[in-house]
């Protein structure tokens, strides 16, 4: 049984429950979520070129009601959030994705279901009536990826993401260092790691162990990097993603966007939505910090798509700057990973609850009554356009 008023009370920010999932996960897995590509250059400046925008406040023009919601291809969202894909959550809490998507459809938003999970796309459909996407990749093996495509409106996924900065697996030092690998590479150090923390473990006891379960008959974690290694392609193209806008009929949202010629293209071949990306700081180190990219993509499609972004979002102020600079919302990764880490579903719907507490407090702080009133003209920033 979660304890919702301790969870509420330690975990009183995204860096508290951040700190909180530090103290529940063995190091290895910790780190698996909290690192980043080589020397974490780009997932530092995601959160720091936020921190360097800054607001100017219309204070006397009141804002005593204030609506935080939105709507997106038809469905109505609480809060400008989305649940961003992520994989191997069950590794960090018992059948965590569909924990989180319960947690999502209870708050209010999309849940987006990872290629990588360890619950079936099935499952998770099944799980809530809530607003669903799935994330696919394009691989050497196209039967694969419509074959995701497929399952995901079989079992009612309202929309198809489609990831492209992972071209190849990306080299993380932290990983490295801990023996993070499929399978896991023991360690006197990680053995350690693993019986410190007796809580976890007396948790995932009571769950199979968690698998790349929608991949057919290579889900075992040791088959994954083969896999990975074998269909991931640098090739990927303009070309592909047509194809992929071919095959699916619903919003077709494109992850990975940095350049405003990406944008103008994406547009162009007919996708729905882009989501400015650096994969979290995750694959090329030293790619902008998407804040800093997000002007330019927004300025270049020039509203005819709806922008989205990821990466170094921690506040309820981080979403309005992004509000501010055009987005239409912001996609969540770690923050909810650290919310169900700790604490399962009631963890990662604190998590979203937490950034719509922040958001509300800060609207009525800026005299903002709606989103609808934040613009570049509220920021003070000379960086971020």
């Amino acid at each position: 049984m979660i304890d919702i008023a301790r969870l509420q009370r330690k975990g009183y920010s995204v860096s508290a429950l951040r700190e909180m999932a530090r103290r529940e996960l063995p190091r290895v897995l910790f780190d698996m979520v909290d690192g980043g590509a080589g020397d974490e250059n780009t997932l530092r400046r995601n959160v720091s070129a936020l921190a360097a925008i800054e607001f100017a406040p219309k204070l006397l023009e009141g804002a005593p009601n204030r609506d935080q919601t939105i709507e997106l291809f038809g469905v109505r969202l609480t809060s400008p959030l989305i649940v961003a894909p992520t994989g191997l959550a069950g590794l960090l809490w018992p059948h965590a994705e569909i924990a989180t998507a319960r947690a999502a459809a209870r708050f209010g938003t999309i849940y987006s279901t990872s290629h990588a999970s360890t619950a079936t796309i099935e499952d998770i459909g099944k799980a809530t009536t809530g607003a669903k996407w799935m994330q696919v990749f394009i691989y050497k093996d196209r039967g694969l990826t419509s074959e995701f495509a497929a399952r995901a409106a079989a079992a009612g996924y309202n929309g198809l993401i489609l990831t492209v900065d992972t071209q190849v697996m990306a080299g993380r030092d932290r990983d490295a260092r801990n023996g993070m690998s499929f399978p896991l590479r023991w360690t006197p150090g990680n053995v350690f790691d693993f019986i410190t923390h007796p809580r976890w473990i007396l948790r995932m006891r009571a769950t199979p162990s968690p698998t790349f379960v929608n991949y057919g008959a290579r889900t075992s974690l040791g088959a994954f990097a083969p896999l990975m290694i074998e269909q991931l392609t640098p090739a990927v193209d303009w070309g592909d993603v047509e194809w992929l806008r071919g095959t699916w009929n619903g919003p077709l949202i494109l992850k990975g966007i940095l350049h405003p010629d990406e944008a103008r293209t994406a547009h162009r071949v007919g996708v729905d939505a882009v989501v400015v990306s650096n994969h979290g700081g995750r694959q090329l180190d030293g790619a902008a910090p998407t804040v800093a990219a997000l002007s330019g993509v927004v300025d270049a499609l020039g509203g005819a798509l709806p922008v989205l972004i990821d990466g170094g979002f921690r506040r309820g102020v981080d979403i309005l700057k992004a509000i501010a600079l055009g987005a239409r919302a912001v996609l969540i990764g770690r923050a909810h990973l650290w919310g169900v880490a700790s604490a399962g579903e009631e963890g990662a719907f604190w998590a979203l609850e937490l950034f719509r507490r922040e958001i509300d407090r800060a609207m009525a702080l800026g005299g903002w009554d709606s989103l609808d009133r934040l613009d570049r003209s509220v920021l003070i920033d000379s960086s971020a356009g």
